[in-house]
């Protein structure tokens, strides 16, 4: 697992070990930045259920302003600190110890950009989708990466499903701010 662009370009990030760990491959990462390329720079991002923290770091390396990182796990928030020490990117970055619910419940930060990529087949991403939606700017997108397959809803607090992309097992799904009809 690697930084494919930007400032940490080609630096290698640490993983956890097990099996019960999901890196976003290459292939995956590849395709989530390019839906989201022209919208990095200058913004604020949340990488939720941070796992080591990929998403988060490339979304720096390519220029966004800062990251806030949350993850339950205490081995996947210091493997996201450490990844952050080696790409040089821990200056612009905040990163959490708690349960990722009970912190978009309860966060009044707003982002620009989310991701979310939680374990599989817990209902985390259903559940967590419409408070990223209340945390976001107006002009924000929400990427969910989760299993090819599972529905996703169509519309959460004022966020639509834009576009769906399938890669192999998995699939991304990506939420804008609903246009006003006028």
């Amino acid at each position: 697992m690697r930084v494919i662009t930007g400032t940490a370009r080609g630096r290698v990030l640490e993983t956890l070990p097990g099996e019960d760990v999901r890196p976003t491959t290459d292939r995956v990462k590849e395709a989530m930045f390019s839906i989201v390329q022209f919208e990095l720079e200058g913004r604020r991002i949340l990488d939720l259920f941070a796992g080591s923290g990929q998403l988060g770091i490339e979304a720096l390396s390519r220029g966004a302003s800062n990251a806030v990182f949350v993850d339950s796990s205490k081995d996947s928030v210091h493997c996201v600190k450490s990844n952050l020490l080696k790409t040089g990117l821990k200056s612009n970055a905040v990163v959490i110890q708690t349960d990722s619910l009970n912190f978009i419940k309860t966060s009044k930060e707003t982002f620009d950009v989310a991701f979310l990529d939680p374990p599989y087949a817990k209902g985390l991403l259903q559940a967590a989708l419409p408070f990223v939606a209340q945390r976001m700017s107006d002009g924000g997108v929400i990427v969910c990466e989760h299993p090819k397959g599972e529905e996703m809803p169509l519309e959460a607090n004022g966020f639509v499903l834009f576009r769906e992309y399938k890669y192999g097992k998995t699939a991304l799904t990506v939420y804008r701010k609903k246009e006003d009809d006028q």
